[in-house]
Parts: C-alpha cells; structure tokens; sequence
C-alpha cells in the first residue's frame, strides 16, 4: 500500500539530510521531489504547499554536531503532511450517531460519488460496522436510474441482515429517501444511509437531483466515497461534488490497492473536509477509521 509515496519520501529524507540546509542546495531537490509527489497522484497545489513549508523551515536550519540529521527532516516532513491532512472540520461520526438516538431520531446519512467508486457496497459496510456498534439500519434506494442498483442494495441487505426501502426504476429518489426516514422515525430505527445516483461529476442534471435530496432530506452527513485508484480524477470529482452538492466527508475506496497514495493526502486540503474511513479490501469488515497520524505515521516508515 502506497509503496511509490513512501520511496518518494524516503528518498526526500536521505538527500536532504545529506546536503547543507541553505536555499540553492533545497530548491532542486524539493523541485524533483514535487515532480515526484505529482507522479504519485498527488494534486499539483498540495505537492507546492508540501515544498514551499519544507523549505521554509528547513532553510538555515543549524544542525548540532550529535544531532541526527534524518530525524530533523523527517520530524519537519511529518509536521507538514500532517498539516495538509488536518482540517477544522472534525467528525466524530459514532459520538454524533449516538446524540441522535438520545433524542429518538434517526441519524441521515446521504452518498453521493461517480459510478464505479464502491459506493453502494461502502455504504454496506457503514451498515455491518454501525450494526457491530448496536445501531438498527435502513438503506435508502434513492438511485432509481442506474440497471441493477436496486438489486445490488438489495442483495447487500440480505447479506448484513438490514432492512431496505424501495420504489420501482424512475421513480423521484427524494421520496425514496423520505420514505427510508420515515420508516426509522415509525420503527424506531438509528440510521438511514441513502444510496444515490452516479452518473459522471459534470452531469448538471445529477447535481440538482442530489441537491433536491438535500433539501427534502436535511441529512446529518454528506459522504462522498472516491476511489483512491483514479489518483487525481478523485481529486477532481472531490472537488467537482463538494463545489455543487456540499459534502461533510469523504470515504476512500480500494486503498489496499493504491501504490500510489496521492489521492489520500489531495482531497482532504482541496475540499478542506476530513475522510472518515477507508476501505481496505472486499468483505464487509474492511473498512477502517482514517487517522491522519496514522496514515503519516506508515509513509514515513
């Protein structure tokens, strides 16, 4: 996972460290290790933003004789990634389910993402981790478009044991979404999580009707799921959806596929909003909580 980052900074780390910290012996090397960050799919404004801090706080930096010169960089190095990743946005997602139940109302949670990102499947597991949590849960098919949408969440919900709520293809996906919620409110159910359409990101006619679900719906949460595979497409979609429709947080796909690992670090400082978890396999479980630290933490290894 993200083998190509961690050897662009790995290799960042061992040049710098060897090289006397003044502005003309940086700049070629942070210019390369821009190219580099770029190649690995992360959007052109992040790798700048990368550079231009190491530069500025490794520039004259006087190195003490004992001192380890790697440690320095790399304590630097993760300072900044860390920067890029951290937002003012924080979701505690499971403390803000757990305030709705204390007041009897269901927790709404619509996704919105392109065609072919796994977000019907994503949303299948947010329903087995909520469900692993103690909270009930009902899926919304509110993509009454695409051919086999319906039955794809439906075969999910057999599988996880939660309910779904249906109308037949074309049908208004806000009265889809309506109705899901108020079958939580009349049942007593904690969450409903609502499917959407996914035709592509440009689409106007895609971008009125998530926004018509909005309105209608009022949901806690928007959730974009991106596939980290598509490296600046992600980006693009990203900012593309939350420009359009407004979204609270993103959920990264196929991670455990992505050698990359650019999308990771872009779509959290382009659209200023967290990623809440990542995807890391094919069952139902592989879904993990995304901490930065953590994230930093593993490509800096």
């Amino acid at each position: 996972m993200f083998e190509k980052l961690k050897s662009g900074l790995s290799g960042l780390v061992t040049k710098i460290a060897t090289t006397e910290l003044k502005p003309e012996n940086l700049r070629p090397i942070l210019s390369d290790f821009k190219l580099n960050l770029i190649e690995n799919d992360v959007a052109v404004p992040v790798a700048e933003r990368i550079c231009d801090e190491m530069e500025k706080r490794l520039n004259g930096v006087q190195v003490k004789r004992l001192e380890d010169r790697r440690k320095i960089v790399e304590k630097n190095l993760r300072e900044v990634l860390l920067e890029v990743m951290r937002t003012n946005n924080k979701i505690d997602f499971f403390k803000a389910v757990e305030e709705k139940r204390k007041k009897n109302e269901p927790f709404v949670i619509v996704f919105v993402g392109i065609n072919g990102t796994g977000k019907t499947t994503t949303i299948a597991k947010v329903a087995r981790l909520l469900n692993k949590k103690g909270y009930t849960v009902v899926l919304a098919c509110s993509d009454t478009y695409r051919a086999g949408s319906i039955e794809q969440l439906e075969t999910h919900a057999k599988r996880i044991g939660v309910r779904i709520i249906r109308h037949k293809y074309g049908a208004d996906p806000a009265a889809v979404a309506y109705d899901a919620i108020s079958h939580a409110k009349a049942h007593g159910l904690h969450v409903v999580l609502i499917d959407t359409a996914g035709r592509m990101q440009t689409n106007r006619n895609l971008m009125n009707e998530l926004a018509k679900i909005k309105r209608i719906v009022n949901p806690d949460l928007t959730i974009l799921t991106v596939d980290s595979l598509t490296g600046n497409d992600a980006v693009m979609q990203a900012e593309e959806f939350h420009k359009s429709v407004g979204i609270d947080a993103t959920i990264l796909t196929k991670v455990d596929a992505d050698v990359k690992g650019g999308s990771a670090l872009s779509v959290t400082y382009i659209t200023g909003k967290p990623i809440l978890f990542v995807g890391t396999g094919q069952s139902y479980d592989d879904l993990e909580e995304f901490k930065p630290e953590k994230f930093v933490d593993m490509i800096l290894k």
